[in-house]
């Protein structure tokens, strides 16, 4: 195994060669990139491939831990338990995806989608291209997470590690390349191992690249700056100076001087955010308060845990540094400009200095203490301001704020408490800028009015393809026991479902996701001619009770920046009808029963109005005859689903303009969708009939995979002529309106279209299934002025519906058809959406 390390030890796009076929790739670099970027990476690839890579490192007993263990620094077995942990924290989906949203705006950022939906102007994070990273000798995660960042912004990544480096970054980088079975981020990885003397490697690895990402001292920036070409971004991440501020508030504060010496020992210094000065708010005269404080501070650090062995082991230019710098304080105290206190063992030292300047550390526990006025903070500090970093303050609430303004306008790029200098948090900036963004370029689009209804330009361009979810099927009820292992972090926002088809079920979001699906929805909207610029919108769905529906469209239309008169659904029509009038409103948002009611209890006042002309309906459908009275009495010129979903998942599918009845494209950017069997899990025939299975990609403390949602449906063929590559299915009815009764199946849809195809009923249809003391009972409940005679529908059943009249026939049921005023069929108490089917048997 190690002959075959040192042999090959260079990973090459999913394969690991040696010296001589890593030289002659490099040749060949430009079109290998030329290759890669011919396919956009999609964000969700690289999200998925780094989970599933935290996870295993997250599990002791995952074989992947057993192959990077070679490769792991030296250290103790507890630095390298810290080391895989660190490596997951950051690989995990919760962080990657704080990340993304801080720095590029979302979870996918490379999608052409418009930043205001009233103009046709695209924009997207675009890939720079080739990101060549020359990666430090001194940090071993640096290298492996600098290529993820330049995965997460879509680019091919070249790496440089120190040929005194272990091999982890190779390792473990091809370890993430093996968790994606799309192979698309092997074919964006490269790993060389090389001394940076081989000055030919390092000008082949940089000639084709966009961006050169250095880590190091001005020495190694100023290396590899000769071989970047005109035109290429060069990113410096080079080696920083911090300090502390203390105001005469906290010069004597025990917590505060145990905080700072924390912050000096951990790392012992090596980390650019570890202070190498403490400035004291006082003046350079002060010397008294200045010896005092050092005192203090150095009892502090000797207080602390001594270094490790390892540690305390100087190569000679460290201990060069730190003794010449020692014995020149020395010196300078016979001239009364210093003070050293130094440990006996030579572990720590505090160099009190009575010049304000800002003066590096030779690190390993030593600091310097100078006294700096506020008055002088920006004049002392300012010169030094491409070198600053981080800036604890210790003071009151009154003098951080002050001292926060002061010490970002002399140069510093953070500002923390004492004692958690070093401490960081996801999606933070890194020496003032996003490194997302410095791998990434802003691009735009400019489309004409023929774009008006498209959100997406990718959906235009090629389809969203994701791997095959695997696992069993889950129920609604196991999706409401997995609610019970959510953590209190990600559950946010609650909802409950109307309970359509039982029991209200609890759905919870964190507010990222909730944003996520309001953003996909609102695309949606602009699918179906939703027009953010003109339309006038009355948002009629029901609210309260924890039901999500009036409080999403109304999120879904200030995403828009859509014109909204937030009404919700009331039981007083003649009020709400004369508000749509006063306020102009043409568009109509809400549930097809409650829009039916208040348009024919209010068609006098509305069609005298004259104005509406739009209508997005949820959560049930119109028939063909409603929607023929909808244009033909109250001049209704577009009627589309708003959108088809579930409270458990969100948005599922949209209607485009080239969509009608129940045909819906799918969300395809946040679920899968299979379609099986209704008695086994395996899929069906193309065009078949089936139950419609989710699986949601942007949920974060959740897996909701592979959810049966009660609905049934059929995947139609082909692309739509609306141009999208989104997949399209066909809404057939839930498996609830599917009845066995009277030994029989029959489908609550067949007497829907029965009576709109037979009779020409335009109102809403209900069933209803009783036990009687010989037979079943089944009752068709038609809306009142709508429907024909009773007795003359009951006929039309019978006639058109073969398994009904056999089954009078046989005298195993009583069918009955009768009229009821809309108001009195059952509905929903939170949503107040129709119920298709009543099962009263006991």
């Amino acid at each position: 195994m190690t002959d075959t390390i040192n042999l090959n030890h260079h990973y090459w796009q999913g394969t690991f060669i040696g010296d001589e076929e890593a030289g002659r790739r490099l040749a060949t670099l430009p079109a290998a990139v030329e290759a890669a970027l011919a396919t956009p990476l999609d964000t969700e690839t690289v999200l998925a491939a780094c989970d599933a890579l935290s996870r295993a490192l997250r599990n002791p007993a995952h074989r992947v831990q057993e192959r990077l263990g070679p490769h792991l620094p030296e250290g103790t077995d507890a630095d390298r338990e810290q080391l895989l942990a660190e490596l997951a924290e950051f690989l995990g989906r919760a962080s990657l995806t704080r990340k993304l949203r801080r720095e590029l705006g979302g979870t996918a950022p490379q999608r052409l989608s418009r930043p205001d939906a009233k103009e046709t102007v695209y924009e997207a994070w675009a890939p720079v291209g080739l990101v060549a990273h020359i990666a430090p000798g001194n940090a071993a995660t640096v290298a492996p997470l600098s290529v993820i960042e330049g995965l997460l912004a879509g680019n091919v990544n070249v790496l440089k590690t120190s040929s005194a480096d272990t091999f982890l970054a190779q390792h473990l980088l091809a370890e993430l390349a093996a968790q994606d079975p799309t192979g698309a981020l092997a074919e964006r990885i490269i790993v060389l191992r090389f001394p940076s003397s081989r000055q030919e490697w390092l000008r082949l690895m940089c000639a084709p690249a966009d961006a050169v990402a250095v880590w190091g001292g001005e020495s190694a920036v100023e290396g590899v700056a000769a071989h970047v070409p005109p035109g290429c971004r060069l990113v410096e991440w080079g080696h920083k100076i911090s300090f502390a501020y203390v105001t005469r508030d906290a010069f004597t504060d025990e917590e505060t001087l145990s905080a700072l010496a924390r912050d000096v020992c951990l790392f012992e210094q090596q980390a650019c955010s570890s202070p190498q000065v403490v400035y004291l708010d006082t003046d350079p005269g002060d010397t008294e308060a200045l010896h005092a404080f050092a005192e203090r501070l150095a009892a502090a650090l000797a207080a602390q845990p001594a270094p490790a062995a390892a540690d305390r082991a100087l190569d000679p230019a460290e201990y060069a540094e730190l003794t010449t710098t020692e014995h020149l304080a020395r010196l300078e105290e016979h001239l009364g400009l210093t003070r050293v206190l130094a440990a006996p063992d030579g572990t720590w030292r505090v160099m009190a200095d009575s010049r304000p300047a800002l003066t590096a550390s030779p690190l390993h526990r030593s600091v310097w203490v100078k006294p700096l006025p506020r008055k002088d903070l920006i004049a002392t500090l300012r010169p030094m301001r491409r070198y600053l970093q981080t800036a604890a303050v210790a003071g009151s609430r009154t003098d951080i704020a002050e001292l926060c303004a002061l010490v970002l306008a002399a140069g510093a790029t953070r500002v923390t408490p004492v004692g958690a200098m070093t401490a960081g948090y996801a999606g933070e900036p890194h020496d003032g800028v996003y490194a997302l963004q410095r791998y990434s370029r802003r691009v735009a689009v400019q489309a004409d009015a023929r774009f008006a209804t498209t959100a997406c330009l990718d959906d235009l361009a090629r389809p969203a393809l994701f791997p095959p979810p695997t696992g069993p099927l889950l129920d609604k009820a196991a999706v409401q026991d997995l609610n019970r292992g959510v953590e209190r972090s990600d559950a946010e926002l609650y909802f409950r479902s109307g309970g359509s088809t039982g029991k209200p079920a609890l759905s919870l979001f964190t507010y990222e996701d909730y944003d996520t699906q309001m953003h996909a929805a609102a695309r949606g909207l602009l699918a179906a001619g939703y027009d953010p610029a003109r339309d006038r919108t009355a948002n009629l769905f029901y609210c309260g009770g924890m039901y999500g529906g009036f409080i999403s469209f109304f999120s879904i239309l200030e995403r828009l920046g859509g014109v909204q008169m937030p009404m919700a659904a009331g039981s007083d029509h003649r009020a709400t009808a004369e508000m749509i009038a006063a306020y102009e409103v043409d568009t109509l948002f809400g549930m097809p029963s409650y829009l039916w009611q208040l348009l024919h209890e209010e068609a006098d006042l509305l069609r005298s109005y004259g104005g509406l002309r739009k209508i997005y309906y949820g959560g049930e459908h119109f028939t063909e005859e409603q929607r023929r009275t909808l244009t033909e009495t109250f001049g209704i010129e577009v009627v589309h689903s708003i959108t088809y979903g579930s409270t458990d998942l969100g948005p599922l599918g949209y209607q485009c303009t080239e969509s009608g009845g129940s045909i819906h494209h799918l969300h395809a950017d946040l679920h899968t969708l299979e379609i099986v069997d209704v008695d086994e899990d395996r899929p069906v025939a193309p065009g078949e009939t089936g139950r419609l299975v989710f699986t949601t990609r942007a949920r974060r403390g959740q897996h909701l995979d592979r959810y049966v949602i009660g609905d049934l449906g059929r995947a139609l063929p082909g692309r739509c002529p609306c141009g999208s590559h989104a997949p399209r299915f066909e809404l057939l009815g839930r498996l609830g309106e599917v009845m066995r009764v009277a030994t029989y199946f029959l489908n609550y849809r067949r007497f829907v279209a029965i009576a709109g195809e037979r009779l020409g009923h335009g109102g809403e249809l209900q069933a209803v299934l009783t036990s009687g003391a010989s037979r079943e009972g089944l009752t068709v409940r038609l809306e009142r002025g709508h429907a024909p005679d009773p007795d003359r529908a009951r006929e039309a059943f019978l006639a058109a519906y073969p398994e009904v009249r056999s089954a009078v026939a046989e005298k195993l049921l009583d069918f009955r058809v009768e009229w009821v005023d809309g108001a009195d069929l059952d509905r929903t108490a939170t949503s107040g959406k129709l119920l298709a089917v009543v099962d009263r048997r006991r």
